[in-house]
């Protein structure tokens, strides 16, 4: 039979492992409400966080202080002139085609004028009786006046031979007119170059008739000076105060490629037209050489000094909403503050910022649209970063 002693071991070690069982249950039960409090905590925060965008920026860099500006031109050259024929006939004979260099005063043309011919001598015959008419009615005057001094005329008849006398004066100055205008018109059967160039249109043929006059019909040759070239420019207003007289410019011709011109701005037009908002320039250049032919188009490069560089933006950092243009600028606690901006250029994929922004500001580049004032964000990483500035330089592109 055990003793006393022996029972008591027993005893106790039902109650021990009792103890650690429901030790070991409250562990569990701790452990799994503890791991259910903090899934629910991360779930919690990982919500929280998918709420707050992450945005990529960029920084307001100045612009720089030149910028070259390539607008069209159009060539021309510095004197062209339509030839037309100034008294009527016949080409009887023409003396020079196109590509012709000529000289000033150079005949082009001589015409056959049969009836100014005619005209031209009834002129002289007109004259010639003008002049006797003239020399007899002095002479008489001359008399008359004698015979007035003795009584022996009346003073009324005397006064019509003087006013006789000056009537033929008066017809032969008229037909003296009339035949140096026809002088001038037979003169002008010959068809001469106005300046020294190059004949650059025959629009005539011997036996053609000819009327006198621009309306009649076509020129009969078009004569251009080719050793210099006008261009004229349409500038837009935002760089019209910066185009003044003597500005150097560069030429480039697309049938000239790696090639380049250097001209002068010679004047402007003083003042914007009302309809393109831009200013007519007229540009000169030297071209002695015959580098360029008039009447195509030149690529004209501007080389102009910005006073200030003023912020540039990408496209994709503008807020197009109802309170005006805005962009988002983040502060040093990462919030976004919706600033309203003045917009000036357009370069296409960057715009310069006029006003509310200074260089170096931190922008969001391409802010949400449910993005408001005050707003946290997140800066995305680096390899974000370089993704998300790609997808906004492709919006900036659309």
């Amino acid at each position: 039979m055990p003793s006393a002693a022996s029972r008591q071991p027993r005893r106790r070690f039902p109650r021990l492992q009792a103890a650690l069982g429901l030790a070991l249950l409250i562990a569990l039960a701790a452990w799994g409400i503890f791991t259910r409090w903090g899934n629910e905590q991360a779930l919690a925060k990982k919500a929280q966080d998918s709420q707050i965008p992450t945005v990529q920026l960029v920084a307001a860099t100045a612009g720089p202080a030149a910028e070259e500006v390539i607008l069209p031109g159009t060539v021309q050259p510095f004197i062209e002139a339509p030839i037309y024929a100034r008294t009527s006939g016949y080409v009887k004979e023409w003396y020079t085609d196109i590509g012709t260099p000529v000289k000033k005063g150079q005949i082009l043309a001589l015409l056959d004028t049969p009836e100014v011919d005619q005209q031209l001598h009834q002129a002289e015959a007109d004259y010639a009786t003008a002049q006797a008419n003239e020399a007899l009615a002095l002479s008489t005057a001359k008399r008359w006046a004698a015979l007035l001094a003795t009584d022996s005329v009346s003073k009324q008849e005397n006064d019509e031979k003087q006013a006789d006398a000056q009537a033929k004066q008066a017809l032969l100055a008229s037909a003296k007119a009339n035949l140096d205008r026809l002088r001038e018109l037979e003169g002008f059967k010959r068809v001469i170059a106005p300046f020294d160039g190059v004949v650059t249109a025959r629009q005539t043929d011997v036996g053609a008739l000819i009327n006198s006059g621009a309306a009649q019909g076509a020129a009969l040759f078009r004569v251009t000076d080719n050793s210099r070239l006008r261009l004229y420019v349409q500038v837009p207003e935002s760089y019209a105060p910066m185009i003044t007289k003597g500005v150097q410019v560069q030429l480039g011709i697309a049938e000239l490629p790696g090639k380049s011109f250097n001209a002068e701005v010679t004047r402007t037009a003083e003042a914007l037209d009302s309809a393109t908002r831009s200013l007519q320039v007229e540009i000169q250049y030297n071209n002695e050489k015959h580098d360029i032919l008039p009447g195509g188009y030149a690529q004209v490069h501007f080389h102009l000094p910005i006073a200030e560089g003023k912020p540039r933006l990408p496209v994709s950092a503008l807020i197009f909403r109802a309170e005006g243009l805005q962009v988002a600028r983040l502060d040093e606690q990462s919030k976004a503050h919706l600033v309203k901006v003045q917009m000036g250029r357009d370069f296409g994929k960057e715009v310069e910022i006029a006003s509310g922004i200074n260089v170096g500001d931190r922008i969001i580049a391409s802010p949400p649209d449910s993005l408001s004032d005050g707003d946290a964000v997140k800066i995305a990483e680096k390899k974000d970063q370089k993704d998300a500035n790609q997808s906004a330089d492709a919006k900036g592109q659309k």
